[in-house]
Formats: structure tokens, sequence, C-alpha cells
């Protein structure tokens, strides 16, 4: 439903998303659906700016209708995860270190920014690929998914990481800040994405970009340079099975879907819009229902 400035705070846990183009997210169902196992109530919105309800409303604008709406808090998503910060009073550790946003909780008249991309990325990346080789990662994409991405990949072993974005700049940035940062793995940026495939072998890609999602479709890796060895992981899951992953399975490559990070993300989330622990099989179920259904998301 609309977001307005004359909602009341409700008995609920109100809850919300903010981003664009999310009109099939996963999220609101794993939130309710969990809530409703543990006896809570729970709302939870979609906050669409590409939809004529939030027109002409900032950023700013909707997080301060939420506050004083009563949300206990709002995941952020695609293109607002680095933007968000300036209108924080405060950063979890874990937000500080990635430079980027995707949960804001509102309590006791503050307004605080987590991250729970770079948690759940890292424990779906270790379920799904933690035995594989990950010496050498090509990441695609360093805005705010793709800078949560890198210092996941950084903590689960990555030696080696190669950060290509259609903005250099934005890249070379991410580049410096692994390096000031995650001192074990070294960074470095990447101008032309196909010839470094075509000349090099890395062990994995990540794709950190809403590219492949059904408003943007389209893949940064044509087919033809898959290789069997590397694996290919996506954040996108709107749809689950994204033109990227499609073209690697028909490489035989291994893959790692957009579900993984989108799952884990919520259940910390979860945690920190409620006070309680959620259950990750429970939330999983609940986003994995959706595949019997002509229906699916990314990011958050």
């Amino acid at each position: 439903m609309p977001l307005t400035d004359t909602d009341q705070v409700l008995t609920t846990v109100r809850m919300g998303l903010i981003g664009k183009g999310i009109g099939l997210s996963r999220t609101p169902a794993m939130h309710i659906a969990e809530a409703e196992a543990q006896g809570l109530r729970c709302t939870y919105d979609l906050i669409d700016t590409d939809t004529s309800d939030y027109a002409g409303h900032t950023l700013r604008d909707l997080l301060n209708i939420a506050e004083d709406s009563g949300y206990a808090g709002l995941n952020i998503t695609y293109p607002y995860k680095v933007e968000v910060i300036d209108h924080l009073d405060d950063l979890s550790d874990g937000a500080r270190a990635v430079g980027a946003v995707n949960t804001v909780i509102f309590r006791n008249g503050k307004r605080t920014g987590h991250n729970t991309d770079a948690s759940g990325f890292k424990t779906a990346f270790e379920m799904y690929l933690g035995d594989s080789a990950h010496e050498h990662v090509v990441l695609i994409g360093a805005g705010g998914a793709g800078v949560a991405v890198a210092h996941a990949l950084a903590r689960s072993g990555v030696k080696r990481l190669s950060i290509f974005d259609t903005d250099e700049k934005r890249a070379n940035d991410l580049s410096v800040q692994l390096h000031n940062s995650q001192t074990d793995c070294l960074s470095e940026t990447v101008t032309d994405l196909e010839r470094f495939l075509r000349n090099n072998a890395p062990d994995g890609i990540v794709n950190a970009t809403p590219m492949g999602m059904e408003k943007l479709p389209g893949t940064a890796v044509p087919a033809e340079l898959h290789r069997k060895s590397t694996w290919v992981a996506d954040i996108v899951y709107f749809p689950l099975e994204t033109q990227l992953l499609k073209e690697a399975r028909a490489a035989a490559c291994q893959t790692m879907p957009g579900s993984g990070m989108a799952v884990y993300q919520a259940v910390r989330a979860f945690e920190l819009f409620t006070g309680r622990p959620a259950d990750p099989a429970r939330m999983k179920a609940t986003f994995d229902a959706f595949d019997t259904q002509p229906r699916s998301n990314a990011g958050s």
C-alpha cells in the first residue's frame, strides 16, 4: 500500500523496502511468513520509486515518512545503498567497513544503517562454492551490492579480486578501499572485461550488478567466454535463472543463484527489525515457494 505521512504507529512490526523496479520482490513474503511463524504480526511495504505512488519523493522524504509512520526499519536496494548513508545517524561496524547500507533501523529517534548483504553473500558462497577454487575472482559491479560482495569474497579467502564496473572511477575506489581494509586480498581494476576474460582464467566470476533482471535483461559475459573450470555466481534473483547463469550452465560451469544471498541477508535483517533470530530454513522455504509461480526478484 502507498506510504503516507498520515499513517499512525501500528501495533504490528512494520517494515518496508525502498528501491527501483522491486514489484516482484520475494522479501515481503519471507518476513511476513517468518513473523507469523513466531507469533508476530508484520506488514512489509514495497516502496518502489519506479511507480507513480512515489513519484516526486526523494530518498530523504521516504525515510522521513517511514520513520514518522512507525516503521521498525527499512531494507534498501538498488540504487540507494550508498546514497542512504547521508541520511543516517550512525552505521554498524559492518556497514562502515563496507561503505554501503541495505538495512536501516529506526530506534529511539536514531537511524542506524546496517549491511546484511556482505554476511548474506558470504554464507551463501560458503554453502554453494566454499569447496571450489577461489584464489582469483572477477567481480562485475562496484556499486552498493558490489562493495558488499567484494568484502565478503575477501573474507572468504579470495586472494586476487579483479573488479570491473562501467564507471571506472567506482571500480578504482573499491579497489583502493579493499587494499586499505582487506590486506590479504590483492585488488585490481579491469577496464576491458571481455579482453580480460579472454586472456585470463579466473576461478570464478560474480555478477553484482542489476544486469539480468527482468527490467534490465542481458549479460556482461559473452557466452563463448565461459570456461568449464570457472564457476559463476549472480546476485540477481528475478529471474532466478538469469541469462548469465543459463549460459554458464550450458558451458558446464558450477553456478550459484542469487537466492542464497537474498535469503541470508533477509535472515539477519529480520533479527535487526524484530530483535528475534529468524529460522533460515523456514525463510528459504518461503523463498523457494515462489518457484511454482511465474514470479521472482534481486538485491534485497
